[in-house]
């Protein structure tokens, strides 16, 4: 059974730093493109960041610069680097297992339950 765990969501000031991370069960996260998504209240689920199988980084304009996914290997867990935080970055982050490349989840993918993220100022 498949089973994405995410931690690390906290409240910070604008300016802060955060790093979540996502621990995987019954998938090897080696072999599956994966991916960050966030909501924030009354907005839309978007992509943070996606990662493909070959190490390839996609980023959303507005993380751009400030935010570095990476697979942690031997430990099956993603990671989400978050720097220089904006309030506009408050939002619920989910991990998302078996994305497409460039982040677009499919019937197949697999969520974790989300961390929260909330910024102030």
């Amino acid at each position: 059974q498949v089973q994405l765990v995410e931690s690390g969501g906290d409240s910070v000031q604008a300016g802060g730093s955060l790093e979540l991370s996502c621990l995987v069960s019954g998938l090897d996260i080696r072999k599956y493109g994966m991916a960050w998504y966030r909501q924030a209240p009354g907005k839309e689920r978007e992509l943070v960041s996606s990662i493909t199988r070959l190490d390839t980084a996609n980023y959303a304009r507005s993380v751009q610069g400030r935010f570095t996914i990476s697979r942690d290997k031997p430990k099956n867990t993603l990671n989400l680097q978050m720097i220089s935080l904006k309030t506009e970055d408050t939002a619920v982050y989910y991990c998302a297992a078996d994305v497409r490349d460039g982040g677009a989840y499919y019937a197949g993918t697999h969520w974790g339950q989300g961390t929260q993220v909330t910024v102030s100022t």
